[in-house]
């Protein structure tokens, strides 16, 4: 009987490597029905009439899943599932079709779309085995090679389920036995997987956690401590060792205040720095202007940006002194400036450019490999991006629209596309990874996006609203502590997601093992005593047989 059945190339079990007991023939041979349900073009998400099914409430571990449900009216169809039937997702994607559910309690009486297909197991087969065999077959894509495939999605017809695709079946009791240690191992897998996804989860609160220390001056509490102490005693005597390797790092930063031999500025100082910097910022791009023989435009001055107000100050959380808040604006030293929008039939080759799929929380996820786009010379000299520049998304879904990411290195120049904006922080004033990380939390990205204009399924920020955007400032000496401290903890968060993540790819490799040694009479031991799946298969022929036409199941 094995040897009967032409598999194809993709089907994943090894047929010569079953038991003798194992019968192998097409899926329904094993059922008394298999049926579509049926389309329906009005329904309704609130819950009246019946919960109708659709290719979205299959998950892919093979469960019944109404996280998102539509509902249709009673008398518009009969068509129901009943506990113990198997769900086929018929119509999807090609990556997506066959994704199959066992029909639970909670399931039964509902509706279900013509993107599904209903399977009615004989009772000498377990539905569950069933269902999770199928559901095996999609997990190694053998649906995705054999479906019929369509305009953005594939089919595979009950026609074909039916009497296309192979399926093993084992002895019963064998069969039950594999189903009870399935559902033990999976148990056991998913709970591990919960834990997983908890401490992911603990991760990301840990993160925001750690921002929000930093940027009310907690996490740089202790540091400023001792430099008020250091500060408070006699100067040290030469040869003195410093404080750390940070406050050594930053001896040279006297001019900014973040010095060692300089005490920490007020916030009226950084202010007041703040302004002439910006001034000072503003003649020397007149005088370069003037030097080149005023070729180009004359160098706007600096907009002045309105301070922020009492009422906004006092929305605001506390600062450690010496700390203000300022606009975003404040600290730019060059305009923002948005990317360059090319139509889709420009891309695919030219010149590197970047998107906004490109960087996410603070990071630019890639210094190569971008997508290319035709552009003319003046085009790539208006729009190259730098080391140094700061992006972020103007334009996205609100739950993504704001990030951004500091440019650290490039190997290849790079434009930046349309849905972007690009700035320069002023570098005697701000650091950049603590701008960005700034912008990166919670509550900094929630400030940038505070004024943004909300359209059809996107929203978008311009430039006034990021300049107006108020952040905390400390002396330069300060954030570069920061920005270290960041550092150091972010990238051991990032060390602990990447193990999770991929602890959790393994967990999902597992299930599908678990499945792959199921259906190869790897997972239980036969027992000589069980019945053989032939005399099995052979009793279901015969039952359907000896129906009349017009009582057989629908295949």
């Amino acid at each position: 009987m094995m040897s009967e059945i032409d598999t194809g190339m993709h089907y994943p079990i090894k047929l010569d490597k079953l038991s003798p007991s194992w019968v192998v023939a097409f899926v329904g041979d094993f059922c008394d029905g298999i049926q579509s349900g049926f389309a329906c073009g009005r329904h309704s998400d609130s819950d009246i009439g019946v919960l109708h099914l659709r290719p979205m409430n299959i998950s892919r571990n093979g469960d019944l899943d109404f996280e998102v449900v539509k509902y249709v009216a009673s008398d518009f169809d009969e068509r129901r599932l009943s506990e113990d039937d198997v769900l086929f997702n018929n119509t999807n994607s090609p990556e997506l079709i066959g994704k199959t559910a066992y029909v639970t309690q909670k399931g039964h009486g509902l509706a279900f779309s013509n993107h599904m297909t209903r399977l009615k197991f004989h009772r000498d087969v377990n539905s569950k085995f069933g269902a999770y065999q199928l559901h095996y077959l999609w997990m190694a894509r053998y649906f995705l090679h054999g479906c019929v495939k369509h305009v953005n999605q594939a089919s595979v017809s009950a026609t074909e389920l039916a009497r296309s695709v192979p399926f093993v079946v084992s002895p019963l009791n064998e069969q039950h036995r594999i189903v009870a240690k399935i559902e033990e191992l999976f148990s056991e897998l998913d709970k591990g997987i919960e834990n997983l996804k908890t401490a992911q989860a603990q991760l990301k609160v840990y993160r925001q956690a750690l921002l929000k220390h930093a940027f009310e001056g907690k996490l740089t509490a202790q540091w400023r401590a001792e430099r008020h102490a250091k500060q408070s005693v006699a100067p040290a005597k030469a040869g003195a060792q410093p404080l750390n390797d940070m406050d050594s790092r930053l001896r040279g930063n006297d001019e900014v205040g973040g010095g060692n031999d300089k005490p920490l500025e007020s916030a009226d100082t950084l202010l007041k720095r703040i302004q002439q910097e910006r001034a000072q910022r503003y003649q020397q791009q007149l005088a370069d202007w003037e030097a080149s023989g005023k070729q180009g435009s004359k160098p706007k001055p600096p907009k002045s940006l309105p301070s922020l107000t009492a009422e906004e100050l006092a929305e605001l959380p506390e600062l450690p002194e010496g700390w203000i808040w300022i606009r975003l604006g404040d600290i730019f030293s060059d305009s923002p400036k948005n990317g360059i929008y090319k139509s889709t039939d420009n891309y695919g080759s030219g010149f590197s450019i970047i998107r906004i799929d490109d960087f996410y929380d603070g990071v630019l996820c890639r210094t190569s490999g971008f997508k290319k786009v035709k552009l003319s010379a003046d085009e790539i000299r208006t729009f190259t991006a730098h080391v140094g520049d700061i992006l972020i998304n103007r334009v996205n879904s609100i739950e993504y629209l704001g990030k951004c990411c500091e440019i650290r290195g490039l190997a290849e120049p790079v434009v930046f596309e349309s849905n972007i904006m690009k700035t320069t922080l002023a570098a005697n004033l701000a650091s950049n990874f603590f701008v960005t990380s700034y912008l990166s939390s919670h509550f900094g990205r929630r400030r940038l996006c505070a004024n943004a204009k909300h359209a059809v399924n996107q929203a978008s920020i311009n430039q006034t609203d990021v300049s107006l955007t108020p952040i905390p400032l400390a002396q330069l000496g300060e954030q570069l502590v920061i920005s270290e401290l960041l550092g150091t903890h972010l990238s051991e968060a990032d060390q602990l997601d990447q193990t999770i993540t991929t602890a959790l790819q393994q967990a999902e490799a597992l299930r599908q093992s678990i499945l792959k040694k199921a259906f190869s009479g790897q997972l239980v031991p036969q027992d000589p005593n069980d019945e053989p799946a032939s005399e099995l298969l052979a009793r279901i022929k015969a039952g359907k047989a000896a129906q009349p036409n017009n009582k057989k199941g629908r295949l």
